[in-house]
Parts: C-alpha cells; structure tokens; sequence
C-alpha cells in the first residue's frame, strides 16, 4: 500500500513477460509535493510549498478517469502530504466512484479524528503511516520534525476510532536496522494490518545519507529474518524496493519444500520484485509520468496524451518489461522474472537502468 505498496490483484503470470495490454496494478500519484514534514530520506527533497503547475482539481477527475480506462488497479494517493490539498476527499470519493480501490499514504500528523472520518466516507480502503522506529528517538531525526511519532501515533488512533485500516510503512537505514524488530512488534501492537518495510533508494534527500545504506550482505540477512517473521503475526509482510526477497522467497521456499503459491492478500499481494513500468507507476504533482518514484525518468505527462497511452507505448515502459534486456549478472540471473533487480538503485548508480542492482550479493 501506499508510498509505493502493492496493493491486491490476482496475478495471472508472475513469471512471463507482462502483456503490452495489461493495464497498472498499482498508481502512486503524487497529489501534492507540499509537505509539514521535512524526511531525511524524502525522495522528492518536499517542504511547505507552494509548488507550481499542480494538477487542479478538474485535472484530478480527468486523470482519474483516464486510470480506470486501463482496469481497476489501486490509487495511491500520496505526496508531500496529500492532506494538505483542500480537494483531496473529492478526488478520493471521484476515484472509489470509478471503481479505483483508493488508499493514501499519508504521514498521520494531520490524521485528525475528522480527517480519519472523511478519508473513510470517501472510500479510502486504507492508509499508510511510516514509523521509522519504536519511539521518537529515531523518527523524529528521520523525519526532521520533532513530536512526528507522537503525531503518527495519534493519527493512528484517529484512524482506528474511525475503523479506517492501516499499516505500517519502515524505511531501513543503518540508523534503524536494530530498531525493526521493535518497530514491527509496536505494528503488531497498535493493531496494523500490514508491515511494509522499504529498502532505501538513495535519491532526492537520499543521496545525502548514502552513508546510511545498509549493505548488500545486511539487505540479505535482513531480507531473510523478514521471510522468518511471515505466518507467525497477524499481521500481513510485504518488502518493497527490495526486489531480491521475491528470490529469498523461493530459496527458502525450495530449502522447506515449499511451493510458492501465488495467493493474494488484498493490499499486500504477492507478485515480483521491481514492478517499475511493469505493474506499477508514478505520477508526479504535475502530471509526470515515471517507471516509479525513485526512477527519475520522463515516461510522458498526462496534460500533454492520455495516461492509457503512456502506459502501453512509452519507450522506456517497454523497455522495462522486457527481462530479457537486463544487463549483468541481473541479466544471467535465473529469478529476473520475479526479482528484476531495483531499476532505480541501478540507474542512480551507472546511469543505465537496465544495469545489474548494485545492492545485490546473490551470484547467479
């Protein structure tokens, strides 16, 4: 879910090349880039704006429209902080109207107990909130705001009063690796429904604490205490922007003699690893189009041709769904299909996005 979740969809081929004609499973759409807070990791640098040439709100509806043209994926609604648009329920309400399962990401500061009542009357089938750690300690220096996790934490509680789902989003960095398995049994404990965690991508305010990437062999072992934690919680796991877990997947699957089934969880489906320009899109406050958030590549605008069109002809797009183009040892490697390799961390790194994931340990 949101920041760049995957929602639920049945899918039908996880391993084949993903037919031209298949619309997105997943949108993130940047509704605004203005921001309260002032994240250390923020992928867009966002800070209280105003930005130029955001999408108004008739825009907004058309987008929307063009979206559910090409099937019924789910919309993340996300920023900045997407509560700060004074039309952000209308175009919630517009979405669930057009049959879009909407949900938003937002960082629960402004998630007041009206706010929370709002997002549910609009069809918001769930948020996300980003705990960075199981006390302010950690979050707040994440986040750049003192008094963000008592702010994310009310808004939890809001959120719950409402009987609005939410999960938990964590981004890991050296700062927060000791901090996760507090931070996931403080999920479990405020009731959450999923907990995502996020390997950072260093772009935006990310570059700047490239110091704080964990490495390759901490990804791995991270990745696998992650597989370990799966069925014992009540809660369900997904790791995104960590596309070699859907490799640790079936290793550990083979190991067990386990098949790996292709059930879905609703918001929390199971499908490959970096589904940029295959499965998933982002759309930036103006109404840029991009393989994903993190990959800063111009895929068309949507004031400028239809989002359908994008979708299926752009270059790039096609390029990216292409696994027999990669390059390296992604390249040789018997899980492309269902890892793929990070495309954003290849492209930061060589300026090629069909390079080899540079954060990977695994030797085909």
């Amino acid at each position: 879910m949101p920041h760049h979740e995957s929602k639920g969809r049945p899918n039908g081929n996880p391993g084949g090349h993903p037919g031209k004609d298949t619309g997105p499973r997943l949108v993130a759409w940047e509704v605004t880039r203005n921001c309260n807070l002032a994240c250390v990791h923020c992928r867009a640098a966002a800070h209280m704006g105003p930005y130029e040439g955001e999408l108004d709100t008739k825009a907004c509806f058309n987008l929307l429209d063009e979206i559910a043209a090409t099937g019924k994926p789910i919309v993340i609604l996300t920023g900045g902080e997407p509560l700060l648009r004074p039309d952000i329920y209308e175009i919630a309400a517009y979405g669930t109207q057009k049959g879009l399962r909407m949900v938003m990401a937002p960082n629960g500061t402004l998630v007041t107990e009206q706010a929370a009542k709002n997002l549910k009357e609009a069809g918001i089938a769930r948020i996300s909130i980003s705990l960075d750690g199981a006390g302010p300690g950690i979050h707040d220096r994440f986040r750049g705001v003192e008094g963000a996790f008592e702010g994310a934490l009310k808004g939890i509680e809001n959120a719950k009063k409402a009987g609005l789902d939410f999960q938990i989003n964590t981004t890991i960095t050296q700062q927060n690796l000791g901090d996760i398995e507090a931070t996931q049994n403080l999920a479990v404990k405020l009731g959450a429904v999923a907990h995502h965690i996020f390997l950072l991508v260093p772009t935006g305010r990310g570059k700047y604490i490239l110091d704080q990437e964990i490495s390759a062999a901490q990804y791995e072992d991270t990745l696998n205490w992650f597989y370990d934690q799966a069925g014992q919680l009540p809660l369900q796991l997904k790791a995104t922007c960590a596309p070699h877990y859907y490799r640790i997947l079936r290793q550990r699957a083979k190991e067990e003699g386990k098949t790996v089934t292709y059930e879905t969880h609703g918001l929390d489906a199971v499908t490959r690893g970096c589904l940029a320009g295959t499965g998933f899109c982002f759309i930036s406050h103006v109404g840029r189009v991009q393989p994903c958030g993190f990959l800063d590549l111009d895929c068309g605008n949507v004031i400028e041709q239809p989002f359908s069109k994008i979708w299926k002809e752009s270059e790039i797009f096609n390029n990216l769904r292409d696994f027999s183009a990669l390059k390296g040892k992604c390249g040789k490697c018997q899980y492309k299909r269902v890892c793929g390799g990070c495309r954003a961390r290849a492209y930061e790194k060589t300026g090629d996005y069909m390079a080899e994931e540079p954060l990977c340990s695994y030797e085909p």
